[in-house]
């Protein structure tokens, strides 16, 4: 019998951009925790090292080669990785992006981009998720949203308004599906060490006003750190959490 309420024994994970940085670091978080982990990805042979780590944890991996804005084929990889690993308990949809510019020069077409990635693939995937999870008893979902879904971040227009649209989506499928035994959450990460953010972060005036903005703890975010939450969100621990976005953001949306 389980009774460590943190631990993921038996269960099985789909992660989504799980090849890379916060995809990769939740994708090992979760093995580690005792899941299986399907690890959503465009290019399989990216996947190559992640699957190696999951497997010298002792759990099995599966690599779903797809690309969540095509909604059917994000069907058909949910069907794949319950093939494959037995059934799906777990998904994190953490595949996203953004195009930066003001928002006074943000063209149609970008728009479109970021919001099919962000925010219908979001849904899609968690559609095709719930309907997986509502036959076997229920699952938890969590979204990787962002601290620009609470705040405005002047050049990153599209980005916020996508994010936002996932917190509030989470509220919403949340309440539709709790009936079913899914619970639906989200986290809101600050600025994190990943290759996404290198570039940026290189800049030192740059640098310098995030960790100024990170208000209370005043430096820049680890993977690990939003692995850690993902994790007790996916658990037991968390068991009457849903409709929640947690921030993880060092206290940047305190202030």
């Amino acid at each position: 019998m389980q009774t460590n309420p943190f631990a993921l024994i038996g269960s099985v994970a789909m992660v989504t951009g799980a090849n890379r940085g916060l995809g990769r670091a939740i994708a090992l978080e979760l093995a580690r925790a005792g899941a299986d982990i399907a690890l959503g990805v465009r290019d399989a042979a990216s996947a190559h090292d992640v699957t190696a780590e999951i497997e010298r944890a002792g759990r099995r991996a599966a690599v779903i080669e797809f690309d969540v804005r095509d909604v059917e084929h994000a069907g058909r990889a949910i069907a794949e990785a319950i093939e494959k690993l037995g059934g799906l308990d777990i998904l994190v949809n953490n595949a996203g992006g953004g195009i930066a510019g003001p928002a006074i020069d943000v063209t149609p077409e970008d728009f479109d981009a970021v919001w099919a990635l962000n925010t219908r693939a979001v849904f899609f995937l968690s559609q095709s998720a719930a309907r997986s999870m509502a036959r076997t008893g229920g699952g938890s979902i969590i979204n990787i949203a962002s601290q620009a879904g609470l705040v405005a971040l002047p050049g990153e227009s599209s980005y916020c308004i996508s994010k936002a649209a996932v917190i509030h989506m989470t509220r919403v499928l949340a309440v539709e599906w709790g009936d079913l035994g899914i619970r639906v959450n989200a986290v809101a990460p600050t600025f994190i060490e990943t290759e996404g953010t290198s570039q940026a972060l290189a800049d030192p005036e740059f640098r310098a006003d995030v960790v100024e903005r990170i208000a209370a703890l005043h430096r820049i975010g680890f993977p690990d750190e939003v692995a850690g939450a993902v994790t007790f969100l996916a658990s037991r621990a968390a068991s009457l959490i849903t409709g929640v976005t947690l921030p993880i953001d060092g206290g940047w949306t305190a202030r």
